[in-house]
């Protein structure tokens, strides 16, 4: 019988090692065909994605903030308008934006503050110079309102209505202290977009 040397004995279990090691290396929780490399993400599994997909877009916002403002969640908008700062800065219309859902909401102070800051930002902005001016009618400063609403006024060339019915409303309470305004409605606009205004009642 010949005789096996253990250098041949050696080299059939390395062999033998390295196949059973190449067969075990697609399987395991870290698995795919390398080692070391996730396991790709099933579409029905049952566990949270890795991480999300770089790239993605969130719905801005502004547009946000718009749809419920017209919806009457003005708490939810002021959160989307925030939000809109964050992630692209204090802009005019966001300015005018959060200091409009303020004034929904009835805090006339932060309200006048924040548009304040819009028309110094940008004087010809018409939406913010309007808002300014029904927050001021809300709070009894008629006469700076007047002036505020005129401003608008001049800035829009007279084309919004509603802007026109703002004036004319501040100018008729200016001269007679007891106009009777029950049944008179005042508005807020926003911007929405490009030479696009969203009207919002106060009332």
């Amino acid at each position: 019988m010949p005789r096996i040397s253990t250098l041949a004995v050696k080299t059939t279990l390395m062999s033998a090692l390295m196949i059973s090691l190449a067969g075990c290396q697609g399987s395991g929780p870290l698995g795919s065909g390398k080692l070391g490399k996730a396991p790709t993400q099933k579409a029905d599994s049952p566990y949270a994605p890795a991480g999300s997909t770089r790239g993605a877009e969130s719905v801005d916002g502004l547009i946000v903030g718009h749809r419920l403002m017209q919806a009457g969640e003005f708490e939810l908008a002021l959160k989307a308008y925030l939000r809109s700062a964050a992630d692209h800065g204090i802009t005019v219309d966001v300015l005018s934006a959060i200091g409009s859902a303020n004034l929904q909401l009835g805090r006339l102070g932060q309200a006048e503050r924040q548009l304040r800051q819009a028309v110094e930002k940008d004087e010809r902005f018409v939406p913010a110079w309007n808002n300014l001016g029904v927050v001021l009618m809300e709070k009894g400063d008629v006469g700076e309102a007047a002036r505020v609403f005129h401003i608008a006024y001049g800035l829009d060339s007279g084309q919004s209505a509603d802007i026109r019915e703002n004036l004319r409303l501040a100018l008729a309470r200016q001269e007679n202290a007891d106009y009777d305004t029950v049944d008179e409605n005042e508005f807020a606009l926003m911007r929405r977009g490009s030479g696009d205004y969203l009207l919002l009642s106060t009332l």
